[in-house]
């Protein structure tokens, strides 16, 4: 069934000056409601679908798109459809051919208008496109939520009727490693208060499946905002040696100071970032210290230990988390002797933020900096296993990285709850914020 072009005024939705209809009030976007409620009314009439196949979304789609391209054949050859101004005018139009797109309404098939010199390039529907940017936009968003190309697929088809084959899928996806090739190389700024440093373990199947290590940098920038500076896949285990290459790295991109590095506790970490940053404050993340003391305790103590250790990362002073440590040693350290070890290995990681301002403090001792990053990320990887090799890994985990704040409303968050602490940081290290922002 289908929508009767005499029965509605096309000319109204394309905006022609010319229609004769009279204007009612209109919608924000310059549509008339008169005539959508029209349409509306004439498709119940029909019993014709909103949506699906066949449905009213889908004719007006195809009626829109194919009204813009005559409009742009119209501006190429510089007259109207039948105008005696185009005779001998040395390109004329030569009919139609039909190709089918995909949009977020479903295939829509179109005839595109040709002319006979064959220089008309459309541009609302590009020579050889088969897909509009929505749906683009609506794969790269479920591939950033961890499904894989046959889910996506799978996906499209039960909600939007569109037969889209995993092939396509993937090769919409794999357009994103061009701009992730530019993104992971683009210059940075010289210098960052703080950067967090950590790996996430993900599943890659090459020949047998294998965790392998997916390392993530994220700073905090001069003004306050996040800034992931870029994603690595490593080889096998974390290890510092790695990191070395990385904090290089970014260092030839142009960071030239990091006022305070927060990481885990791997050894050989401390030494790699002071080659590379000299005056860097290296700092083990204490969400990093709880969560590996809990590996070692049995989970009816984890609630006593928090409490017990609570006191140790909030004292006042280097002195007084001592004492609390020497406490919490006197009443775990018989049970949990590892813990007790695993905390006095990291001390002299652990106490440096103990010696700066409140506001630093509060912000170095929560990690929700890189917590929500890597929470992210590891619900993408949660829903797809494993991975066939390191790019498909790296891909996914980038998608979902690009895809954190996409309101910006975070942006600005970050922001607020950084102002007080990027002074106190700019106090504390003697100017050496203010002279990156020079």
């Amino acid at each position: 069934m289908t929508i009767t072009t005499d029965a509605v005024d096309t000319a109204a939705v394309s905006g022609d000056e010319t229609a004769k209809r009279p204007r009612t009030k209109t919608t924000p976007g310059g549509v008339d409601p008169a005539l959508v409620s029209q349409l509306v009314t004439q498709a119940r009439e029909q019993g014709l679908q909103l949506s699906g196949e066949g449905g009213l979304l889908q004719q007006l789609t195809k009626i829109v798109l194919e009204s813009a391209l005559d409009g742009e054949i119209t501006d190429h050859l510089g007259y109207d459809k039948h105008d005696t101004a185009g005779a001998n005018s040395g390109n004329s139009r030569n009919g139609s051919r039909s190709k089918t797109v995909l949009t977020d309404v479903g295939p829509v098939q179109i005839d595109v208008p040709r002319d006979r010199a064959g220089s008309f390039e459309p541009a609302i529907v590009r020579k050889r496109q088969r897909r509009l940017s929505g749906v683009e936009d609506l794969v790269l968003s479920l591939s950033a939520k961890g499904l894989t190309t046959g889910e996506i697929s799978a996906h499209l088809a039960e909600v939007y009727g569109a037969q889209v084959s995993r092939q396509t899928i993937s090769t919409i996806t794999d357009k994103v490693m061009d701009g992730m090739a530019e993104w992971q190389n683009r210059p940075l700024d010289p210098v960052y208060p703080v950067v967090f440093l950590d790996a996430i373990n993900v599943k890659i199947r090459d020949g047998k499946v294998a965790n392998r290590p997916i390392y993530v940098a994220l700073a905090v920038t001069a003004d306050g905002t996040r800034d992931i500076l870029g994603l690595w896949a490593g080889d096998g285990g974390e290890g510092a040696k790695f990191w070395l290459q990385i904090c290089t790295e970014l260092k030839n991109r142009g960071v030239d100071d990091v006022l305070m590095a927060v990481c885990d506790g791997l050894t050989g970490l401390p030494e790699a970032i002071g080659q590379v940053w000299p005056r860097t404050v290296v700092q083990t993340c204490v969400v990093h210290l709880l969560r590996n003391s809990f590996r070692y305790a049995a989970r009816q103590h984890w609630d006593a230990i928090a409490k017990a250790l609570k006191p140790v990362y909030t004292a006042p002073t280097e002195a007084a988390a001592t004492e609390r440590f020497l406490e919490f040693a006197e009443a775990w350290g018989g049970r949990y002797p590892a813990i007790v070890k695993l905390w006095e290995n990291a001390w002299a990681e652990f106490v440096p933020f103990l010696a700066f301002d409140a506001e630093i403090r509060r912000i170095i001792r929560s990690t929700n900096a890189i917590e929500s990053v890597n929470a992210r990320i590891r619900r993408a990887v949660r829903a797809r296993g494993h991975f066939p090799h390191e790019q498909a890994a790296l891909k996914c985990v980038y998608l979902a990285v690009m895809s954190l704040d996409p309101t910006g409303q975070g942006r600005k968050r970050w922001a607020t709850r950084w102002k007080s602490a990027l002074n106190a940081f700019d106090i504390t290290f003697d100017g050496r914020l203010s002279a990156g922002r020079k």
